[in-house]
Parts: structure tokens; C-alpha cells; sequence
């Protein structure tokens, strides 16, 4: 019998901007063309509604999503990345504005 081992690596993408939660969904907004109104919502109320949300057979939203929500997530530079690929990275809204495009 013959074994082979295999070697995983894992891989980290993360363009040089970091952007808030806010900041994207306002990016999303601006290259949609569209005028957002954001209201903070406490996070108290995101878990409440998550919870209600849970109920329901397809739920649009879950503690786990409000639980993302609060974390920052950012690659590291220590891990291997695009460049170990040789692929080019985009900007967000290079990719927003191709995305939206294939959209109308």
C-alpha cells in the first residue's frame, strides 16, 4: 500500500484598502447609482432580530450573521496571497462596477 501525504495551504485575499461595513455598503450604493439611508442599528436589536429570524424555515438572517458583523476581517500579510499566485488584484469598485454592469 502506498501512501501519499498531501500539503494544504491556506491562502489570505485582502486588497490594500480596509473598508467599514459602512463604507462598503456605501461603495455598493454609489456605484449602483443609488442614495443610501443608513441608520445604526445597536447590535442588542440585530441579535433580537436574528433570533426571530431563526424561527422562520429559510431564515434571512442569523445570530452567526450579527456575530460576523462585529468581527473586523482583514487577511494577513504573513500569510501567502495573491501575489504567490501571480494573479493582479482589483479594487472593490472596479469589481462593483463590473458586477452591477453584467446586472442591468
Amino acid at each position: 500500500m502506498r501512501r501519499t501525504e498531501t500539503h494544504s495551504t491556506i491562502f489570505e485575499f485582502g486588497g490594500p484598502r480596509v473598508y467599514s461595513y459602512e463604507e462598503f455598503l456605501r461603495a455598493v450604493a454609489h456605484q449602483a447609482g443609488l442614495a443610501p439611508r443608513l441608520l445604526p442599528i445597536p447590535f442588542a436589536v440585530w441579535h433580537a432580530l436574528a433570533w426571530a429570524s431563526e424561527i422562520l424555515p429559510s431564515p434571512l438572517l442569523t445570530r452567526n450573521h450579527v456575530e460576523l458583523m462585529q468581527i473586523d476581517t482583514v487577511s494577513s500579510p504573513e500569510m501567502p496571497g495573491f501575489i504567490e499566485l501571480g494573479i493582479s488584484p482589483h479594487s472593490v469598485d472596479a469589481i462593483l462596477q463590473k458586477m452591477l454592469l453584467n446586472c442591468r
